[in-house]
């Protein structure tokens, strides 16, 4: 099952998931990328997206308008949806709207390599990136990875300093979970890291947990800007 978080509101880039792309709203051009892996289900806070969803012929669901994570979305949907503890559950950000469906398929089978460990909490994708890149933008998140692809720390920063790099892991705004990890995910307090660096995936290390990681290979980036967009579009 893939879920698409989809908040109406952005103060940067309003109203951005119902961006038009070649006449075709963001969501529903990620929705499009999707469904070649799995069912979608698109999450959102917006009746004006469920109608917009319908007309392309996808599921949405109408969540709460108070969640503060797409994250926190996911899981309400999930328990609309009635979906038992051990499905897999992708979730795919609504700015996503080139993500190559080979990301979410490796995503998923990560997460499935990972169903039975008590630790790992969170499954995700990283790249590699020029640091001229990367380097001094707080929008893409940048990921430090042991030796056995977990997680060490997400940050916005340059991390680790970069005094004789030429390359950062940038992390990919995609993640898969089972349905147990998810809810337990939303029990946990939110963390002091976590308000900080205003990344949400700190939590699950804070706690404790782990967060498995596999490098990709994606000319995909998320939307923050309208610039973003541009960029993006140079790359179809």
């Amino acid at each position: 099952m893939i879920i698409i978080p989809a908040r109406i509101g952005s103060t940067r880039f309003p109203k951005k998931v119902l961006y038009n792309i070649d006449g075709i709203p963001m969501v529903i051009r990620v929705a499009q990328q999707a469904k070649e892996v799995d069912e979608v289900v698109i999450a959102t806070d917006s009746q004006e997206v469920v109608e917009v969803a319908k007309k392309f012929n996808f599921k949405a669901l109408l969540t709460s308008p108070k969640h503060k994570s797409g994250t926190d979305r996911v899981n309400e949907a999930v328990a609309i949806l009635g979906l038992g503890e051990e499905e897999i559950v992708v979730n795919v950000q609504a700015d996503e709207p080139f993500i190559e469906p080979h990301l979410i398929k490796e995503v998923k089978e990560l997460a499935q390599k990972h169903l039975n460990d008590p630790l790992v909490m969170l499954n995700s994708l990283y790249k590699k990136v020029s640091l001229k890149e990367v380097k001094d933008d707080p929008n893409r998140v940048k990921v430090v990875v042991d030796k056995a692809s977990f997680a060490l720390y997400f940050s916005r920063s340059a991390i680790p300093y970069p005094k004789e790099l030429e390359t950062l892991n940038l992390h990919l705004g995609i993640y898969a979970y089972s349905v147990k990890m998810l809810k337990r995910f939303c029990a946990l307090e939110v963390a002091p890291l976590e308000e900080i660096e205003r990344l949400e995936q700190l939590r699950a290390l804070y706690h404790g947990y782990k967060v498995a990681l596999k490098k990709v290979k994606s000319n995909s980036i998320g939307i923050d800007t309208k610039d973003d967009l541009e960029l993006l579009k140079k790359l179809k």
